[in-house]
């Protein structure tokens, strides 16, 4: 089935806790303390902090490491006597994680190694709107070859990938609705099953993943470790979407639609917007309403080139680019306060076409947090720019991948 995150998988019944399970779960323990670690741990720190016993922890990591997995760091240079113990880290040539981005206006492919270093990306910019979804499908299935293709010379071995669609995605990986795309009930497994390296199961695990892009930026942004535990990640592009992390964990709602905060109205009596409703968030703050209060409505720029041009002007204080963006902040202001309200939330992470322009954005949002949040005299929000800016959803996606991995080695290691 396709991946639901936070959806449990079923419990073994009673007694079915065998030695394999027990392998697997040690496997799972020491990888994680390897990955969380600030600092590459040796055996004995790791049989300290688990409360395993050294020989076991001698055993797991032999595993780990015959699987490309960890790798033994130089060691450090001790005073006295007696050998300098070895740290261990993960491994930068092993399993990978492939990112797939479709977005409006561009498509993006991204390869991260089991570090979390990205070793590939790739940006093909071309609108999107006027394309058929299998047409589209497959131009990201090229640039998808592109990267397994310069993995493969890299000596990675690509364990899975994971699509960012803007839009709604049901559990089963179709496109229920993405608006700005002009796409409703889009089976996107069943129009990749034409590209077979991207669909086939390797011992019943499907190698392909969809997901809402705005969730898997999210996500990129709390695996670099920039964000604190519960925050809300807007990404900002022709779209806006919105990623919530609370403790730790993407919420995803009840159906996994949550974080549509470019559809939140702003003004319910305002201009229609291509989802069916009116005065959409999107309207008054996506990238277009921006350029088009700019006054570079014809400018015909994709969205990363977009932001960097709105980023120049407003850095030369042209007069209508800060206006417009003025009217934007107050807008995304307006619908975040209701969030934070909602949430208690300390924390808002401006992403995307966002990243940049978080230096004007930024006065009129807390603006209108300071003015209409209930706790902010006694609870300040912080805004600031997404550490990952416009390619967390692709590196989010190609670093769920290798979070998989992580939490799950033996599924790795059974493959070998």
């Amino acid at each position: 089935m396709w991946q639901c995150q936070g959806v449990k998988p079923p419990a073994a019944p009673a007694g079915a806790v065998r030695q394999g399970s027990l392998r697997e779960l040690n496997l799972a323990l020491v990888l994680g303390r390897i990955a969380d670690a600030r600092r590459p741990p040796s055996r004995a720190a790791l049989a300290a902090d688990t409360g395993l016993t050294r020989a076991t922890v001698s055993a797991v990591v032999e595993d780990l490491v015959a699987g490309r997995l960890v790798t033994e760091a130089d060691p450090t240079p001790r005073a006295g006597a007696g050998r300098p113990a070895r740290g261990l880290m993960l491994a930068g040539n092993g399993p990978a994680g492939l990112g797939l981005e479709i977005n409006v206006d561009y498509l993006a492919a991204c390869v991260v190694d089991l570090a979390g270093q990205v070793r590939h990306h790739t940006v093909h910019r071309s609108d999107l709107r006027p394309v058929s979804p299998a047409d589209a499908l497959g131009r990201l299935a090229e640039l998808a070859a592109r990267a397994r293709a310069d993995a493969d010379a890299q000596d990675l071995t690509l364990a899975g990938a994971a699509l960012g669609v803007p839009g709604l995605v049901d559990g089963s990986g179709q496109v229920r609705l993405a608006p700005n795309l002009g796409w409703r009930d889009v089976p996107v497994p069943d129009l990749l099953a034409q590209h077979p390296p991207l669909t086939e199961t390797v011992d019943g695990v499907p190698p392909l993943v969809v997901d809402n892009e705005a969730n898997l930026a999210a996500l990129g942004e709390l695996h670099a470790g920039a964000a604190p535990g519960s925050f809300l990640h807007i990404s900002g592009e022709v779209g806006i979407g919105a990623g919530i992390v609370l403790n730790g964990a993407l919420f995803r709602g009840t159906r996994g639609w949550s974080g549509e905060i470019g559809h939140i109205p702003v003004r319910p009596d305002g201009p229609p917007c291509r989802c069916g409703g009116r005065g959409c968030l999107e309207l008054y703050a996506g990238q277009e309403a921006i350029l088009s209060a700019a006054g570079l409505a014809g400018a015909d720029l994709p969205a990363d080139r977009a932001s960097t041009r709105l980023t120049q002007l407003a850095a030369a204080e042209h007069p209508a680019v800060l206006h417009a963006l003025a009217e934007a902040g107050t807008a995304i202001g307006v619908t975040v306060a209701s969030v934070v309200n909602l949430l208690d939330l300390d924390t808002v992470v401006l992403g995307g076409g966002y990243a940049s322009l978080t230096g004007w954005l930024r006065p009129p949002v807390l603006a209108e947090i300071e003015r209409r949040v209930l706790t902010a005299a006694w609870s300040p929000v912080t805004v600031r720019p997404a550490t990952l800016g416009a390619t967390a959803a692709a590196v989010g996606a190609a670093g769920s991948v290798v979070r998989r991995i992580i939490a799950q080695p033996g599924g790795w290691l059974a493959r070998l």
